[in-house]
């Protein structure tokens, strides 16, 4: 049977709101902490099918999650197409060469690299109940460009950004590339055991509108309907992240089954917006977890309500500070399922 999470996504409304959170396997957990250590770095720990099951499965047995999200990365995509990736400490992701130096058809693709990631979702879809729903990702295509680009994370995406201007034609190369790569990734993270998958587009917010409808909104479709073909039953969540007003316009166009909100939306008007029905995601600001206090309960009963004859899943609007105290994660479940 499906667990409650999974049965939100494909439309059905929950008397409580089934929950996970972005980033919930991570840095706020001592548990990841020793395991880290133990490992070494991040790149390895992910590409450790063992260590990153077990990663993954950390807040389901201290939380008791509706959800598994799969440990792992955006970057792993542009990795497997053959660029250099290394995380480095204090300094977040290196990729190199990047596209401003050199051309994409120089980098020789290695697609085994997704082998280990498929291996834990096997794994970790082996080590929870049947009720907690397995989880995949992949970031969207404009995001990863943004670091193929730019070799790491920008303020503004400004280098990728100024591709789209200057040589459009180049970008759409390199995002069809993304798009066809994250299409193979996906469904084999499907195959081996995820029962949804998300499209992270946390940069999504820095284009203006119609260059968000070419590079947002249609590679986002296009990775969506190649999936409905292959695995129709499988919802993807789209997460758009500071899509602002141009949230609707996603959701019609796109063909995703749920909707990710950042914390800057009012659900009141993500509610009246969307199309009726469609599953949401979100949005409480991770840092009023972070925080905590009496506003905590009363944010999380304030979006649940916006959204009670609404198909939700409670989430964050990005993901869990590595800060966060844990008693602050126990006050919001407490707070959510009464």
């Amino acid at each position: 049977m499906p667990g409650p999470l999974l049965d939100t996504l494909k439309g059905f409304c929950q008397p409580v709101p089934p929950v996970w959170l972005m980033r919930q396997a991570g840095r706020y957990l001592p548990e990841y902490r020793e395991l880290r250590a133990e490992k070494g770095g991040f790149l390895e720990l992910v590409y450790d099918s063992e260590a990153a099951a077990e990663v993954t499965v950390q807040p389901i047995r201290r939380f008791g999650f509706d959800g598994a999200i799969l440990f792992s990365d955006i970057l792993i995509v542009p990795h497997a197409m053959g660029q250099g990736l290394e995380f480095m400490a204090g300094e977040g992701p290196k990729l190199s060469p990047t596209l401003i130096e050199v051309e994409l058809d120089s980098f020789t693709p290695d697609h085994d690299r997704f082998e280990p990631v498929y291996e834990t979702v096997r794994r970790t879809r082996g080590m929870i109940d049947d009720s907690v729903t397995m989880l995949g990702f992949a970031g969207s295509p404009w995001t990863v460009a943004t670091y193929m680009i730019a070799g790491e994370g920008s303020k503004d995406q400004g280098p990728a950004r100024l591709l789209a201007y200057r040589d459009p034609a180049r970008l759409q190369a390199i995002i069809d590339r993304i798009v066809a790569t994250s299409v193979q990734y996906l469904r084999g993270q499907i195959d081996a055991g995820a029962e949804a998958v998300q499209l992270f587009d946390s940069w999504a917010g820095s284009l203006a509108p119609d260059e968000f409808e070419r590079w947002v909104i249609a590679p986002n479709a296009a990775i969506t309907a190649e999936l409905k073909a292959s695995h129709p039953d499988t919802p993807v969540i789209g997460f758009p992240k500071g899509a602002g007003a141009k949230l609707p316009a996603y959701a019609r166009e796109t063909g995703v089954d749920a909707i990710g909100m950042d914390e800057t939306l009012d659900p009141a008007w993500v509610h009246a917006s969307l199309p009726a029905g469609m599953p949401v995601q979100g949005n409480l600001d991770p840092l009023l977890v972070e925080a905590g206090g009496p506003a905590l309960p009363k944010r999380v009963r304030a979006i649940v309500d916006a959204f009670g004859d609404r198909p939700h899943v409670f989430n964050l609007g990005h993901g869990i500070g590595q800060h966060t105290p844990i008693s602050h994660v126990e006050e919001l479940l407490a707070a959510l399922r009464g």
